[in-house]
C-alpha cells in the first residue's frame, strides 16, 4: 500500500494553477472548433491550427464579399473577442508558471532533462509532492501510468496495454515532451544526412567528405 504524502500549500497552489490553465486550454479548443464549424456553415473553411484561426477570422470579418450578414459578423466578432480573452488568460497562467519554475530549485533540476520545460517541471513537482516516496524511476512510471499492465505467471511475462490509471494530465505533458524530442532528433538526423557534405580543402575548392 502506497501512502500519498501531504502536499505543501505552495504545491497545492501550483497544482490549482495547472488545473485552471488546463480548463482554459480546453475552453479555447472548444471555442476554436465552434468557430470553424459555424463558419463552415457559410462555406468559409479555416485551417485547424489555432494560429490560423486567430489570423483568418479578422480577415473573414473584413471581407465584404462573403455570405456573412451584419448579425453574423457581430456574432463572430464577439467569439473572436472571447478567444482573445482566453489567450490572454492562458498567457497570464504561463507567466505565473514561469515565475514558480524559477523559484523552485527542484523544477530547475528536472528541466535539465531534454524535452522538459517549465510547464512539465512544475506539474511534476506539484503532483508527486515528495520524490522520496518512490524508490526508483520505474515506480514513478508505474504510478504515473506510463508502463503497460502486466499479467505474468509461471516465468512468462505478458505485457498488456497501457491503462488510463495514474495522472492523465501529467502523462499527457510528458508524452508531448517526448514527441517534441523525437521530432527534433528526426529533424537533426535528416539535416545531417542531407545537409552540406562538402568542406574547404584550403585552396578555395570544395571536396566531398565521406561519412
Amino acid at each position: 500500500m502506497r501512502f500519498v504524502p501531504q502536499k505543501s500549500i505552495e504545491q497545492q497552489d501550483l497544482q490549482c494553477l495547472h488545473r485552471a490553465r488546463s480548463r482554459l486550454v480546453g475552453c479555447r479548443t472548444q471555442l476554436i472548433n465552434q468557430i470553424r464549424g459555424l463558419l463552415a456553415e457559410y462555406g468559409i473553411v479555416l485551417p485547424q491550427h489555432p494560429g490560423q484561426v486567430r489570423r483568418g477570422l479578422p480577415a473573414v470579418l473584413e471581407d465584404a464579399e462573403n455570405q456573412l450578414t451584419g448579425f453574423g459578423r457581430d456574432l463572430f466578432q464577439s467569439l473572436y473577442e472571447e478567444l482573445a480573452d482566453l489567450d490572454k488568460k492562458i498567457a497570464d497562467a504561463d507567466h505565473r508558471i514561469l515565475i514558480a519554475f524559477q523559484s523552485y530549485p527542484d523544477c530547475r533540476r528536472i528541466s535539465a532533462i531534454e524535452g522538459v520545460g517549465p510547464l512539465i517541471a512544475t506539474a511534476i513537482v506539484a503532483a508527486i509532492s515528495n520524490g522520496h516516496a518512490f524508490e526508483n524511476g520505474r515506480q514513478f512510471s508505474a504510478w504515473l501510468g506510463l508502463v503497460p499492465k502486466q499479467n505474468s505467471s509461471g516465468g512468462k511475462s505478458r505485457l498488456l496495454g497501457i491503462t488510463k490509471h495514474g495522472d492523465p494530465y501529467l502523462r499527457t505533458l510528458l508524452i508531448h515532451g517526448a514527441r517534441c524530442v523525437g521530432f527534433r532528433a528526426k529533424a537533426k538526423s535528416t539535416s545531417e544526412a542531407y545537409g552540406s557534405s562538402t568542406s574547404n580543402n584550403g585552396s578555395g575548392q570544395r571536396k566531398h567528405v565521406s561519412r
